[in-house]
């Protein structure tokens, strides 16, 4: 499988979706190398354009993303990862997902922190 890594200047979008819940838990990048790392590893992979670095998900909190299925868009430039999350989260923020927040006329927070971030990285 050979993604389009060139329409988004390198980069494809990867939704994360928990195989389990059909929740969804994250947006992340990949790159050619990240692709290739989760494809190898099982174990998903990304690339943070704000470190200019590959991360593996988990790799300093321990909530470890296991793929489980792997989807590709039509057009070769997005991917979809079904995943079992190792952990409590996969929101850097202390959430089980990203997508914490709903707007509602306002901004209104749906879930509850489930660790507290400054106790688990590093910064």
């Amino acid at each position: 499988m050979q993604l389009d890594f060139e329409k988004m200047g390198g980069l494809v979008p990867a939704i994360i979706q928990d195989h389990a819940t059909g929740k969804v838990l994250m947006l992340a990048y990949m790159n050619q190398i990240a692709w290739e790392k989760t494809l190898e590893t099982g174990k998903a992979w990304f690339y943070s354009r704000s470190r200019d670095k590959q991360w593996m998900k988990g790799e300093e909190s321990g909530n470890v993303q296991v793929v489980k299925e792997v989807f590709v868009d039509c057009d070769d430039d997005t991917v979809l990862l079904k995943v079992e999350q190792v952990g409590k989260a996969a929101c850097h923020k202390g959430y089980t997902s990203c997508f914490f927040r709903k707007l509602n006329g306002e901004v209104t927070t749906v879930e509850e922190k489930v660790f507290d971030p400054d106790k688990v990285y590093k910064k």
